[in-house]
């Protein structure tokens, strides 16, 4: 045994020490608890042992090899660790690297652009550090020699565990039913097997996409929509809302922090609403995304597609689908978005269907910013009438993705008497109030608290909205985005509201859906697919005859369930 190579006892303690951790880092939050110390990862003999008996050049092949491979996976783990903490889901490598400048700008927005540019900057060099740590430790355990007899034995006992570890991740992904390990034992290789079936099943899944994506049997199709326009139905000049209130889940309904407060702002709104002349209908959709990427729940409600990641929503723009807004157009309306939280170019907007697009910088606003959040929905609002809804051109079919209740919630405005709003400078004060998202998410509950008075200013915000064109009252479609993330939400389901309030002989035409009349839905109604969301409204305000052959007209009720 004297002629071993032996690095000390300290180091090779040290190194087993590091690829352990490196190896029980949790992937999402639930699993961040002490217990995960004390697992005992299948891998580890694998590397140790393998490390141990091979030499030379083999040994630093496999270094290379680890050390690349356990970097990234420490990487991933932490994008998803981020991911299911921000939207309740997994790192998609394929979909989701376009999101870290969205996230890199969105942390600025919060804490300032140079620290926001130095936490990236030490994600970054903490990336390297893990590397060189895994390099150090893989390397300490290189130099470990043994006589052949010990090589061959150490060879075999790595190559015991490997099939340990595989018959771990084939009992967790339910493809063998032996308890062969603990839960959790292979752990790390899982991750990295699963990110290669997730690559694989997206690629494979953007195929199907795409064909789905060019059988639309709307296309082209004229004459739709006509319950929208026709003179005869009380329509003409009618406008059509489609209203996007950001992070507004159906936690506001059922959780009780946020329900007594933004119940009673609906019931309000509800009974003013009535008195104003409008009916109301409302339903829950399930929404794509939870957490954030509002544009997935706008694309997939007006592509009437499940459009839930990145790359979707690239293959989506590339498809040339037509959306509900390509139809308003060529159905008689003038189309809009008013996008107040697009602050940059926005180039995809071109296949969108849009007429007019009116970005941050076109709306007016001279007011200062609500840090993350560009301008009130009030002012928002007052932009649309002035620059969209002109009645002397036409009915107008306009998207409006309201930013006030974007995160990080502070400041929050509140609602000034209409013809008081002008340019927005009256909002500057309201800007600088309170606390700086820096002091207000130190603190989860104060964030809560942000967050239920945003969501009831855009709420009052809307239907004050309505409330003010009740004399010639448009068809508003209002419904959330996404639910907020789930530690603020304190609701794990991906339910928005939706509520559609206009006038009686509209909102009539709804009376199939199996929705709940008023502006609180019945919390056992089906939630329906927000890609349903489309073809039910051109089936619902489409005359029959008009309809394509090959689109039967199929009951509401039935399309729902």
């Amino acid at each position: 045994m004297t002629d071993w190579a032996r690095p000390s006892v300290l180091r090779l303690i040290l190194a087993a020490v590091i690829l352990h951790l490196a190896l029980i880092q949790p992937n999402h939050p639930a699993a961040m608890t002490w217990q995960a110390l004390w697992l005992f990862p299948l891998e580890l003999p694998v590397i140790m042992l393998a490390l141990i008996a091979l030499s030379g050049k083999w040994a630093m092949l496999l270094r290379v090899l680890l050390t690349a491979c356990l970097t990234l996976v420490t990487v991933l783990k932490t994008a998803d660790f981020g991911m299911f903490t921000a939207l309740a889901r997994g790192f998609n490598p394929v979909a989701d690297l376009v999101l870290i400048d969205a996230g890199v700008r969105l942390l600025a927005g919060s804490i300032g652009m140079v620290p926001a540019l130095l936490t990236a900057l030490a994600a970054v060099l903490a990336v390297c550090a893990i590397g060189w740590l895994i390099w150090w430790a893989t390397g300490v355990l290189a130099k470990v020699t043994l006589p052949r007899r010990g090589a061959a034995a150490a060879g075999a006992g790595a190559a015991l565990f490997a099939v340990l570890a595989i018959a771990e991740i084939g009992m967790a992904l339910g493809r063998w039913s032996l308890p062969v390990a603990p839960p959790g034992a292979a752990f790390t290789a899982r991750v990295g097997y699963e990110r290669v079936q997730l690559v694989r099943q997206t690629i494979t899944d953007l195929r199907a996409f795409r064909i789905a994506a060019r059988q639309d049997p709307f296309a082209e199709r004229t004459g739709l929509l006509d319950r929208l326009t026709d003179e005869s139905a009380n329509a003409a000049n009618r406008d059509v809302l489609v209203v996007f209130v950001e992070s507004y889940g159906r936690t506001s309904l059922e959780t009780p922090f946020y329900a007594g407060t933004h119940r009673a702002t609906l019931l309000a709104a509800e009974a003013r609403l009535r008195d104003a002349g409008y009916a109301m209908a409302s339903g829950l959709l399930v929404a794509p995304t939870r957490g954030g990427q509002s544009w997935l729940s706008h694309a997939t409600f007006a592509n009437g597609l499940w459009i839930n990641d990145q790359t979707r929503y690239g293959a989506m723009l590339a498809s040339g689908r037509e959306t509900l807004f390509h139809i308003a157009a060529r159905s008689g309306f003038r189309t809009a978005a008013v996008m107040p939280q697009i602050t940059l170019d926005w180039p995809e907007s071109e296949v969108m269907g849009f007429d007019t697009v009116l970005a941050a910088a076109d709306l007016g606003y001279r007011g200062a910013p609500f840090n993350w959040v560009t301008m009130p929905d009030q002012f928002t609002f007052t932009a649309l009438d002035r620059l969209v809804r002109t009645r002397e051109e036409g009915p107008v079919f306009a998207q409006l993705a309201l930013g006030s209740s974007h995160a990080p919630w502070t400041p929050v405005p509140d609602l000034v008497p209409w013809d008081e709003v002008g340019d927005g400078r009256i909002f500057n004060d309201m800007a600088a109030a309170g606390d700086p998202p820096e002091m207000v998410w130190r603190d989860r509950d104060r964030v809560r608290e942000q967050y239920r008075k945003a969501i009831d200013y855009a709420l009052r915000s809307v239907f004050d909205y309505a409330a003010l064109h009740a004399d010639a009252p448009p068809l508003m479609i209002i419904l959330g985005d996404h639910q907020a993330a789930d530690f603020v939400a304190l609701e794990d389901r991906p339910d928005v509201p939706i509520h559609i309030i206009g006038p009686p002989d509209l909102v009539a035409q709804l009376k199939g859906w199996g929705w709940q009349e008023g502006l609180i839905p019945d919390p056992d109604v089906a939630p329906m697919a927000m890609d349903r969301m489309r073809d039910l409204l051109i089936e619902t305000f489409t005359t029959p005859a008009a309809l394509p052959p090959e689109v039967l007209p199929v009951s509401p009720r039935e399309a729902v369930e």
